[in-house]
């Protein structure tokens, strides 16, 4: 039966083989192309660490990822959108210019005696022009119009015709309490300065928690690299007791069954050293993703080799400096500052819209009349004369400021009992006293994330010590175990016992002294900024 079902499963495979031969067949062209263009892209990729090696210590790291990280690239980019975007606000109050040109003629029936004749024709030609323009000091607007006009008619009642007709008029409107401060439109280019301002900090933000990503993947790629040391060592003890065994169970001192544990142990350190490449690769490539900008950087297919070593830091740390440092330097506390100041450009804002609308308005306006003077013997009459002129005429009127207009008026606006602007601005008042206990909230954790990291950085450096002693002890009781062992006062059970003992310790402190550099990164980088771009609220 063990048989029959051997060979069963011996043909299985060649019968669905020849079925998905069969089936292979009867596939579409078209999708034969799509796979091979498929495997033709995915060929195209480079594959990370298979170019040459290439040595990086941790300053170009950082150079390489402040010039190439696309996360920073982006945000780059932040400051920009809110340039044009305060641009297109300040286009406001930017000067418009208007013309106007028209030309018309109508054509009238005559329907009382007043109107100069059986039927009157009308022709009207206007040319306009003016500029209009709101003044960002002040919140005032000005217009300035200079309209001319010339008119034809048949009627026998015009006394000049054809009429040329000039006007000069200027006009400033000036709000004297709310808008004169501050209005909508000069709220919202003030909070996209101060957003720019935080674009800047976000920027900043990015660039520090990149740094200090990249010294922490630096540290954690020399970490792999001298891990994978340790172990190919521990690998080499391991064989060499198998072949020191072989040997003397060759010689007859040692009996066969005792070489099974330093082969055992062997083969252990071989699947630690498997992990430990592939821990290597990884570490690698976590790298690489911060200093590189895409699959076709020379570094993508680089094989890294960090030619920095961590060395102990046993400088005392200044606690009340670094707190002080970092409520000075951090961009989230910054970043939470010129938020605070949107909140007051809002709450003045909402301040402003609680007072009385009062408005002075100014307008002086010159004008002047031109053209063919008719005199008649009577209404309707007979023309007994005629004085020739033109739109000069009406020019000379209006530079001699013959005919002038001038007007001032105050519009006042006030609303009865409590406004809707009134209960907004108390609300916001109550928001602005919660958002300062937020900013002091922000500051206390701050100081709380320094003190942390300087006491993570104390209790490294104790562990740093222990483990260094703990290395060097078990590298004396290897040694000695071996001794034993040469000598045949000890097993091959303590000497493997050591071995693990001492690639265990070596671990240890490679760690500890690990965790001591990324601790002072972690220091550096709670000075300046964190990890989130966390803020306090923003009053609306």
């Amino acid at each position: 039966m063990r048989i029959l079902r051997h060979r069963f499963l011996i043909g299985l495979p060649a019968f669905m083989l020849a079925a998905a031969t069969a089936g292979a067949q009867t596939i579409d062209s078209g999708i034969t192309d799509l796979l091979a263009q498929a495997t033709a892209r995915l060929n195209a990729i480079q594959t990370p660490g298979t170019g040459p090696s290439a040595d990086l210590t941790l300053e170009d790291a950082i150079a390489r990822a402040l010039d190439r990280n696309l996360d920073i690239a982006v945000e780059r980019l932040n400051p920009q959108v809110i340039d044009l975007s305060l641009a297109q606000q300040l286009s406001v109050y930017r000067p418009s210019v208007n013309s106007t040109f028209s030309n018309s003629s109508r054509t009238n029936p005559s329907s009382t005696q007043l109107d100069g004749g059986e039927s009157v024709v009308s022709d009207t030609a206007t040319f306009n022009g003016g500029i209009d323009q709101a003044v960002q000091w002040g919140g005032g607007s000005y217009q300035l119009n200079f309209n001319n006009s010339r008119s034809a008619s048949t009627s026998f009642f015009q006394g000049f015709n054809p009429s040329y007709r000039s006007t000069f008029q200027v006009s400033y409107t000036q709000p004297l309490l709310r808008g004169f401060s501050i209005d909508s439109n000069r709220q919202q280019i003030q909070v996209t300065r101060i957003n720019r301002d935080i674009a800047d900090i976000d920027l900043r933000q990015t660039m520090t928690n990149t740094v200090s990503s990249v010294r922490n993947a630096y540290w954690d790629l020399v970490y792999a690299n001298q891990t994978l040391a340790v172990q190919q060592q521990a690998l080499e003890l391991a064989e060499s007791l198998v072949r020191d065994n072989q040997a003397r169970v060759e010689i007859g001192t040692l009996a066969p069954i005792d070489i099974v544990q330093a082969q055992s142990e062997a083969a252990a350190r071989r699947q630690t050293l498997a992990q430990a490449e592939q821990n290597l690769a990884t570490a690698e490539l976590v790298l690489k993703q911060l200093i590189v900008d895409g699959t076709d950087d020379e570094f993508w297919t680089a094989t890294l080799n960090p030619v920095d070593l961590p060395t102990v830091a046993t400088d005392p740390i200044d606690l009340q400096a670094a707190i002080r440092a970092a409520l000075d330097e951090r961009t989230d506390l910054a970043r939470s500052r010129r938020q605070l100041d949107i909140n007051n450009v809002n709450l003045s804002a909402m301040r402003n819209n609680t007072l009385p609308s009062v408005d002075l308005v100014g307008s002086y306006q010159l004008q002047g009349q031109g053209g063919t003077r008719i005199n008649r013997s009577g209404l309707g009459g007979g023309v007994l004369d005629t004085i020739p002129g033109g739109i000069t005429d009406a020019f000379n009127q209006l530079f001699d400021a013959a005919f002038p207009v001038w007007s001032v008026q105050l519009n006042v606006s006030y609303p009865l009992g409590q406004s809707a602007a009134d209960a907004a601005y108390a609300r916001a008042r109550i928001q602005v006293q919660q958002v300062q206990a937020q900013l002091r909230q922000l500051e206390l954790q701050v100081a709380t994330e320094v003190t942390n990291a300087v006491v993570q950085i104390q209790a490294i450096e104790r562990r740093i010590e222990a483990a260094s002693a703990a290395r060097e002890l078990a590298a004396e009781q290897l040694a000695a175990e071996q001794s034993r062992f040469e000598a045949g006062l000890s097993t091959n059970f303590f000497v493997v016992q050591a071995q693990r003992d001492l690639a265990t310790a070596q671990d240890t402190e490679l760690r500890a002294i690990l965790d001591q550099q990324k601790a002072l990164v972690e220091l550096d980088r709670v000075q300046r900024t964190s990890l989130s771009g966390a803020g306090i609220s923003i009053v609306q």
